[in-house]
């Protein structure tokens, strides 16, 4: 019936594509092989189809232009669940649907969904070919936005077939489609307990990338706490010293906290000799070592960055990246046909642009509220191969993977969290992360200054109980013979007249080399003084050289208050008295721990 799939020697993998093809019923299937030829095939046909733009070639080589449906253009966290046989297995920290249920609802959106469509299968590998570490999934989808965003962002085509090999049953299954963009008709669906994602009604790459944050976190959490590893929303950064040793970090910021630019970090002029080296920029899958270390793989190939913001001051690596081979969602076309977003380098273009809905735009238009009128969608995106990045590590596509020697968990607070500091154990450490926290920005949905809770970054990506996910950390940190370091870093903190104490950026180097001292030289103890908190920085050990930060400011970034951290640990309760009787012990242990320091 589906003599195109016959090519496909995996059983399993055949077996599943008929279902969905019988299921979806398309006019056409292509299956994805990776090539150069099929990228420029079907990039000629989506700009055929309006469904990309090109871009000016001497400026921008082998760049595109891409506009979603303007009701379409960020992750709908209301919409998206985790559909396990038992609700409590999601948890409280996620929407939850009986498997039977979804199944049903979304069969009768994508019954016939792909009539007078192309059926795309994209086979890809997250993480490097060959590496142990590695999985294996196939997405469906009827959008070649899609496939080739997936060629950027994962190890694509034909050789993800052959790392599954003949006979495995190990894969992702991914089924998307587009159908007809319609809010009230779109889900984003994760089954974990057959390894399979249903996303329907959405464009969008958060939404429709399934080997993203569907599988790369959300089911790849559960299959980690299952397989005995760790999935994880964190970047991944070598740190070389002047003397050549590299130590590698893993980092979890919530959104707004600088993640990508940290990922990113070109050292300050002062610290000569210093190197960053960008491993991932987004999620880090670890594992425990045969020499008792975490070791952790970037499974991603590509950068799905957000694009507002992005400037040669904030993250020159980023913007060199972009400059070819890469696919820009939502932003301004300029008449010359390059792009442009808020906070570009170059001036808002003053005639001849399409803003991101594709309609005529100056930056002197405003909204029917009087407020500016913004030519980049707020969530507009780059897609980029990771190989372009200037800081990109050589060895970041180790099988192995790299050694990682501290965890940071950050968060943007303007007081009560100090610059940095040291968890005293790994269970101390993981209290600092379940309970970690920022306060919104004028840029985010709800009220400007509201604590958000976000334990490990990983809120809206757990694909389970975040109660058991706690327990997990615990369970797991007592099997590694050499665990990282824990610490929490706070770039944000104001004075008094709301003005930022430390100059962030590339001067974040300072306090990452603090880190790395404290990491692998745990026998020193004159660089770090007991708090009711943790270890923090005494102020001679942090370099404020060259800087205009002064002696006392550093003091006040470094500054723990004990009436600020009475209330912090009191509003913690709100967050976690969700968990109820599931929230592990030994979280409570350390806010009582906490309560009595202080």
């Amino acid at each position: 019936m589906f003599d195109e799939l016959s090519s496909i020697e995996n059983p399993h993998v055949r077996s599943w594509l008929e279902e969905v093809a019988t299921l979806t019923k398309p006019s056409n299937i292509h299956i994805c092989d990776g090539s150069e030829e099929e990228k420029a095939a079907l990039t000629a046909q989506a700009l055929d189809a309006g469904e990309l733009e090109e871009l000016n070639k001497e400026e921008l080589p082998g760049c595109v232009l891409h506009r979603t449906a303007q009701n379409d253009v960020a992750r709908v966290e209301h919409l998206t669940f985790i559909c396990t046989n038992e609700e409590k297995a999601a948890g409280p920290n996620n929407n939850w649907m009986a498997p039977n249920e979804a199944k049903e609802k979304a069969s009768k959106i994508f019954d016939g969904v792909m009539e007078g469509r192309t059926m795309y299968v994209v086979p890809y590998v997250m993480g490097p070919i060959g590496s142990p570490y590695s999985k294996v999934g196939v997405e469906v989808t009827d959008s070649i936005y899609v496939v080739l965003n997936m060629r950027i962002m994962t190890r694509m085509g034909s050789r993800a077939l052959d790392q599954l090999g003949p006979d495995s049953e190990d894969f992702n299954r991914g089924l998307h489609s587009t159908a007809d963009r319609n809010p009230d008709r779109r889900y984003i669906m994760h089954f974990p307990e057959e390894n399979t994602i249903w996303s329907v009604g959405s464009g969008y790459g958060g939404n429709v990338l399934l080997s993203k944050k569907c599988f790369a976190l959300r089911i790849a959490s559960w299959l980690g706490r299952k397989e005995g590893w760790m999935a994880e929303h964190m970047l991944i950064l070598g740190i070389e010293d002047p003397e050549g040793r590299t130590t590698y970090v893993a980092a979890a910021f919530p959104s707004a906290c600088g993640k990508t630019n940290l990922a990113m970090l070109i050292p300050p002029e002062s610290m000569k000799g210093y190197k960053i080296w960008t491993v991932g920029d987004d999620i880090a899958w670890m594992h425990i070592g045969d020499d008792g270390r975490l070791w952790a793989i970037n499974p991603e190939n590509g950068f799905f960055g957000v694009v507002p913001g992005t400037n040669m001051k904030t993250n020159p690596n980023a913007m060199i990246t972009v400059q070819k081979n890469t696919i820009y969602t939502n932003v301004v076309l300029k008449s010359d046909g390059t792009v442009w977003w808020e906070s570009h380098d170059d001036p808002a273009p003053t005639e001849g642009a399409l803003d991101w809905k594709g309609n005529p735009w100056t930056p002197d238009m405003k909204e029917e509220d009087g407020s500016p009128k913004k030519g980049a969608q707020p969530n507009s995106r780059f897609t980029a191969p990771a190989s372009q990045c200037p800081s990109i590590a050589p060895n970041w596509e180790d099988p192995k993977g790299v050694p990682i020697s501290a965890i940071i968990f950050g968060g943007r607070r303007a007081r009560v969290a100090p610059l940095v500091y040291e968890a005293r154990d790994w269970q101390h450490g993981v209290y600092i992360g379940a309970t970690m926290a920022s306060e919104r920005t004028a840029a985010q949905y709800g009220k400007q200054g509201e604590v958000r809770r976000d334990p490990m970054a990983m809120l809206p990506f757990c694909g389970y109980n975040m109660a058991d996910y706690f327990q997990y950390w615990l369970d797991i940190g007592k099997r590694i013979p050499n665990p990282p370091k824990i610490f929490h870093v706070n770039w944000f903190r104001t004075d008094e007249e709301g003005k930022f104490l430390w100059p962030g950026f590339g001067e974040n180097l300072r306090v990452l080399e603090w880190i790395v001292d404290r990491a692998t030289t745990p026998e020193k103890t004159e660089n770090a003084q007991e708090t009711p908190i943790g270890l923090v920085p005494t102020t001679s050990s942090i370099n404020i050289e060259g800087l205009e930060t002064t002696q006392e400011q550093l003091e006040d970034l470094l500054k723990i208050d004990p009436k600020e951290w009475k209330a912090e640990v009191e509003s913690q309760n709100e967050f976690l008295d969700k968990f109820g009787e599931d929230l592990p012990k030994e979280i409570r242990e350390e806010q009582g721990k906490l309560k009595d320091a202080l």
